[in-house]
């Protein structure tokens, strides 16, 4: 398995974890919507490094 496909599926189990246990997609918008931009953010730094890793 690669360290790409490995991280999304990282980043995959923290949204449904997000979605199910924090609650970060109520009706409610506050500084737990960041949690979420910050996640996003935190895998697109993971794949590119990852990818960048790959090709060495």
């Amino acid at each position: 398995m690669s360290k790409s496909t490995l991280a999304i599926l990282i980043y995959v189990a923290g949204l449904i974890f997000g979605a199910l246990v924090l609650n970060l997609w109520s009706a409610e918008t506050g500084p737990k919507a960041f949690i979420g931009i910050i996640w996003t953010a935190i895998l697109l730094i993971v794949l590119f490094y990852a990818e960048k890793h790959e090709k060495k």
